[in-house]
């Protein structure tokens, strides 16, 4: 049984008088992960885990591999080694594929730094856009808006849950049980997702990945779509009342969705940053190992055994994952940007999942 599934049967239980055959067409998950139905370990590997940890364990997976394939599939490596150059070709390729990324990344970093150069005209057309956004949301929720971008979206999130509330009330007299059934159980998902994004997003610092995983988790685009659908399918039942606070709560939800999307275009930006800053700490280390083996430890300069393993192999083995770390750090950070920009392709009520359609 999936966890959809069993939300829907749990949300029966509790609220007999929803309709059964509307469950699954109002209400959702909490998280962005169980509504995509991916695993705790594959989420934590491309989303959650810190980038260094996980580059760490994939170095250390290759790590690994190379023991273990030097020393029970590969017995003639080490004639090879000693009788040829192959150690000396492996690591002077790696040299030049650190120098390449490095290359690489510099180019990406004066793409993204270039982005935030501009005329003065472009500054203030900037400027004037933010500071009107930020107008708007003060006259929406009535207090002044946050500088903080996690209180920012908390707070636009809070005032959405706040009219959901108004909104249950409002249709709680309502003649039609269906609709009664449908806002109910449209609300409580709602003011649930609401909580669960909220309690995340406080006290988040900007420039980490849990900002924007509690701004994901909140699928507003769901939820517009249902405000559309609820005012269109149920037009004759809903008061004047009614009807002005479903407006209310469309232009919460509405203005969600642009919030997180600056606020995930300049996590983009600070990633990227950060991607380049750890890639160059990196490869200066790794150029150093692969440099080093190179030019003096060849085939024949390490002999011996540990642990029952030719020394030459720990050498080799450690040597090629310490000279994998800048790619393998581009490979983590590249995996969480790529999974982010794929779920948030769409601004608005579209949905682009099958688990969500």
């Amino acid at each position: 049984m999936s966890e959809d599934s069993a939300e829907s049967i749990e949300t029966r239980e509790e609220n007999p008088n929803v309709d059964a055959s509307n469950v699954d067409e109002v209400s959702t998950a909490n998280t962005m992960r169980e509504r995509a139905g991916e695993t705790r370990v594959k989420t934590w590997v491309v989303l959650d885990g810190n980038r260094l940890f996980v580059a760490g364990l994939m170095a250390l997976l290759i790590f690994g591999v190379f023991v273990f394939g030097g020393t029970f599939f590969y017995q003639y490596y080490l004639t090879d080694a000693q009788t040829a150059d192959t150690v000396e070709t492996v690591f002077s390729t790696m040299i030049a594929a650190i120098i390449t990324g490095v290359t690489l990344v510099l180019t990406i970093s004066q793409i993204v730094i270039s982005q935030e150069n501009g005329p003065l005209g472009d500054q203030h057309e900037r400027m004037s856009s933010t500071m009107d956004f930020r107008e708007y949301t003060k006259e929406l929720t009535g207090t002044p808006v946050p500088a903080d971008p996690s209180e920012f979206l908390r707070a636009l999130i809070l005032e959405s849950k706040d009219y959901a509330t108004d909104l249950r009330d409002s249709v709680a007299d309502a003649d039609n049980e269906t609709l009664r059934s449908e806002v109910a159980e449209f609300t409580d998902s709602l003011i649930d997702n609401a909580d669960t994004a909220a309690n995340r997003l406080e006290g988040r610092k900007f420039g980490s990945y849990t900002v924007v995983a509690a701004a994901l988790d909140y699928n507003y685009g769901w939820k517009i779509f249902q405000v559309e659908r609820l005012v269109d399918e149920y037009a004759d039942d809903i008061s004047d009342e009614t009807l002005t606070i479903f407006d209310d709560l469309k232009r919460a939800l509405s203005m969600f969705g642009p919030a997180r999307e600056h606020i995930k275009t300049l996590y983009f930006e600070w990633e990227l940053i950060s991607l380049s800053q750890n890639i160059l700490y990196l490869s200066v280390p790794a150029l150093i190992v692969a440099g080093f083996i190179t030019t003096y430890l060849g085939g024949s300069a390490i002999t011996g055994e540990s642990l029952g393993v030719p020394n030459l192999i720990w050498m080799t083995a450690s040597g090629f994952a310490v000279t994998s770390l800048p790619f393998l750090l581009l490979i983590s950070y590249i995996a969480r940007i790529a999974t982010i920009a794929k779920r948030t392709l769409a601004i608005g009520p579209f949905i682009l999942r099958d688990s969500q359609r």
